[in-house]
């Protein structure tokens, strides 16, 4: 059975536009992570990053709003499918809310990535946004 989940946290005084190109460039994903990261931000264009920990396909992309990904890292069983990421990022009042909706993730795995997502993207994207 798989799990899913959304989380969404807010970003004052940056742009919609500022983390989607962030979220899709290697270097500033690699900056806002701490980790390295490689990224094709074209739509079937690949992407690593936490120094190939993650891996995936970008496989949707409306410019500066939503990003859908097919994501896995290596603890998924070898034969799992990819899990699906969906980023939601939109404009509200003072900054951006960025939602993640997290879905197909492998029996057991969800809340050790819903954790993952809050200590080791939002924590340090707030840090990197909030440092201008």
């Amino acid at each position: 059975m798989a799990e899913s989940f959304e989380i969404s946290t807010f970003f004052p005084a940056i742009s919609a536009e500022q983390i989607y190109k962030a979220w899709l460039d290697s270097e500033e994903h690699s900056a806002f992570t701490g980790s390295p990261a490689q990224i094709d931000p074209a739509v079937g264009g690949k992407f690593t990053a936490w120094d190939g920990y993650i891996h995936g396909k970008t496989l949707e992309t409306e410019p500066f709003q939503r990003i859908l990904q097919a994501w896995r890292t290596t603890e998924f069983p070898e034969h799992s499918p990819d899990s699906r990421l969906e980023i939601l990022i939109e404009e509200v009042d003072k900054g951006a809310k960025v939602t993640l909706i997290h879905s197909d993730i492998p029996d057991g795995q969800g809340e050790d990535y819903r954790q993952g997502w809050e200590e080791y993207y939002f924590k340090p994207m707030q840090r990197y946004f909030s440092a201008g």
